[in-house]
């Protein structure tokens, strides 16, 4: 039986070398490089939608809206990311490993739009390191399987409280930004699937 190969693991400059060359989007935590699966047309869409409506509704505001190619290096844990949209209020502050000053590290709000190969890392680990920026004033979770709109507000003592939106007529405030998003704009020319109703009896599909 042959001995188990070690992981290889790269210096921060290493890894924004091989990002800048490479053709696409990676991930990078605690040496490793992890890939990170290409998103849907729905995917893309909703993600448009979202940077739009941000950009419209911060005119004139101290925040900018950029979208996922300003990459994230969370300072508490090393993990550096790509939101698929984020506000920055005030100055960027660069990741003085990043050379091509393309990574970021004081965000105001990062959106993620779930898909189902990144809803768990979203969640889960993806959201354990954003609560750790010490900038971030809420994060937002948007689904791309029906209307629903998650949005994570940071509190005074450090808590996070959840408020969801759920109908397209709702429009979901973005704390610290004083944009508010009309579910209706975020899923414009979103096509849903049908809802699947149980096979076992044990619901009945409303009446048509």
């Amino acid at each position: 039986m042959g001995l188990p190969q070690p992981v290889k693991l790269y210096t921060p400059a290493e890894y924004y070398a091989l990002e800048r060359a490479a053709t696409y989007k990676s991930d990078y935590y605690k040496g490793e490089i992890f890939a990170m699966a290409g998103g849907t047309a729905v995917h893309s869409l909703i993600t448009a939608n979202v940077t739009r409506e941000l950009g419209n509704g911060l005119k004139g505001r101290p925040c900018a809206a950029y979208e996922s190619n300003l990459r994230i290096r969370v300072k508490a844990t090393g993990l550096r990311t790509y939101p698929d949209a984020s506000v920055y209020c005030g100055p960027l502050e660069f990741d003085p490993d990043d050379s091509g000053v393309q990574t970021a590290m004081n965000p105001t709000v990062v959106f993620e739009v779930l898909s189902e190969s990144t809803e768990a890392y979203d969640r889960g680990f993806k959201a354990e390191n954003y609560r750790l920026i010490e900038s971030l004033k809420a994060y937002v979770l948007v689904s791309q399987k029906s209307p629903h709109v998650e949005v994570y507000e940071r509190q005074a003592d450090g808590s996070w409280n959840l408020r969801e939106y759920k109908r397209l007529e709702d429009s979901a405030p973005i704390p610290a930004t004083g944009v508010s998003l009309p579910l209706a704009e975020v899923y414009a020319r979103v096509e849903f699937p049908p809802p699947a109703f149980p096979r076992d009896g044990s619901g009945t599909p409303p009446p048509t």
